[in-house]
């Protein structure tokens, strides 16, 4: 018998997965001319050793990788660029790319754009080969210590409010300072935090740490960040340790308008080896909050490539399924855009705001980074077990609530578009052909490559059966 089974509670046998992708299971996709140059060669080179990839080069547009990409249909593709390249409509393009390597409207590898500074700052992202398991996490946002192993976070919209857990204890409430800005360097100087998050005002320039009082701002200068304060002190920022970043809120962190963007040297100065940003001015929230949701708040199932993955996943399944028309529209013009919404989309609450809002979202998300390499949270609570069972070709996934009523409750309401989302599971290896057998009910997507069960309630046990051929 051919019985393989996946058990992802807590999900750190992905790890070793992920760190070594299958022969021909990962592509560097990158131009011509980046190739041409010694130093950032180095850099591709680098992932094709360290992923066993394959090499797939392009002239004028990355659109030119489409056909070779389709052959070679990857688990995973990196996109290497040099920071004149990484732009906000490279960013659309890729997105937008790595959709159509087949028929549905979905995603079709875990994709992230690695950059930098210089090639010297995207080579070390390129060579750091040990996963991550983040234990230590810092904020300048509310976020859920409960489901971390330790951690510190400052309010962005009270004025001297802060939580921290110690490893064994529980969040405590304290009194911080009314300037935060040195507080939030030492999280990164000294104690040295794995994954860091951000929200509130931000530019390309700089990030402005207080939402509603006044409070300093994190800036960058030469590839290097530095905390300035209300008195108008400097604080360097010098904190090499690997880590991960979600600014979940902020307006245009991920968009690299040039050499002098936050980006850039958040990757450069920082020891950033993966982060998530958006692209432009941000206002639904839902590609970037959805984060901690999949990342944060579902403590060692993803890494924060798959994450992000599952997270665009369900934007897109909301998109298509209440708002098939918004779904086909040019997302620059979304804001502006008239969407109608449906029957289907009033009853799930739903209004012409969130269609455009999903549209504007769609291609604005940029991730960053080797998105092979394993960041994981450290295990943590659970709300619900998922157990993904493959036996030859009838594949059994098992949805378990621990929480009772409250399972599919959101964990934290603090930003936009939060709580609600589906439950995701990649597969272990891409399919066709599929037939449910069991659980027609839930209106379960069983795409090529993940399954997503928009059912949450009420909270009971759920079980998906379906048959499928597996595509070697």
């Amino acid at each position: 018998m051919n019985r393989r089974q996946l058990l992802l509670v807590p999900a750190l046998a992905w790890l070793a997965a992920s760190a070594l992708p299958a022969a021909g299971s990962y592509a560097v996709v990158v131009s011509k001319a980046t190739h041409a140059d010694a130093q950032w060669r180095g850099v591709v080179d680098a992932l094709l050793k360290k992923h066993d990839g394959t090499l797939v080069a392009y002239d004028a547009s990355v659109d030119e990788s489409l056909a070779a990409l389709k052959k070679q249909f990857p688990r995973h593709v990196c996109f290497v660029a040099r920071p004149e390249e990484a732009t906000r409509a490279f960013v659309a393009q890729v997105h937008r790319l790595t959709r159509r390597l087949d028929d549905d409207p979905y995603t079709d590898a875990l994709w992230g754009i690695l950059t930098g500074y210089d090639a010297a700052a995207a080579l070390r992202i390129a060579e750091t080969a040990e996963p991550l398991v983040v234990r230590r996490v810092a904020s300048g946002t509310d976020v859920a210590l409960s489901h971390c192993t330790e951690g510190v976070w400052y309010c962005e919209l009270v004025k001297n409010r802060m939580v921290r857990k110690e490893p064994s204890g529980q969040p405590q409430v304290l009194k911080g300072p009314d300037d935060t800005t040195k507080a939030l360097v030492d999280s990164l100087n000294t104690y040295k935090a794995q994954l860091f998050v951000t929200s509130g005002h931000a530019t390309e320039r700089d990030w402005q740490i207080g939402y509603r009082y006044r409070n300093g701002q994190f800036r960058c200068k030469a590839g290097q960040l530095y905390g300035r304060d209300t008195k108008g002190q400097t604080h360097p920022i010098r904190s090499p340790n690997p880590k991960v970043y979600l600014p979940v809120g902020n307006c245009l962190m991920g968009h690299v308008l040039d050499r002098e963007s936050m980006a850039l040297a958040w990757m450069n100065g920082a020891g950033v080896r993966q982060m998530v940003g958006y692209t432009v001015p941000t206002w639904y929230g839902y590609g970037g909050w959805g984060m901690l949701d999949y990342f944060l708040e579902q403590p060692g199932r993803f890494t924060m490539a798959e994450a992000f993955f599952a997270n665009h996943q369900a934007l897109l399944h909301r998109l298509g399924t209440y708002f098939p028309q918004a779904a086909k529209a040019d997302p620059s013009q979304a804001r502006r855009l008239r969407v109608a919404a449906s029957p289907e989309a009033a009853k799930a609450g739903l209004k012409a705001h969130d269609g455009r809002g999903l549209l504007f979202d769609r291609d604005h998300v940029a991730f960053y980074g080797d998105p092979a390499w394993p960041a994981t949270m450290a295990p943590g609570p659970l709300a619900w077990e998922q157990k993904l069972t493959v036996d030859g070709a009838t594949y059994t996934f098992e949805i378990t609530p621990k929480l009772g009523a409250k399972s599919f409750d959101p964990v934290s309401t603090n930003g936009s578009q939060r709580g609600g989302r589906p439950i995701v599971q990649l597969l272990p290896h891409r399919v066709r052909d599929v037939q449910v057998v069991q659980g027609a009910e839930l209106k379960a997507l069983v795409a090529d490559n993940f399954i997503l069960v928009p059912t949450r309630r009420p909270a009971r046990p759920l079980r998906l059966v379906f048959k499928a051929s597996r595509i070697e």
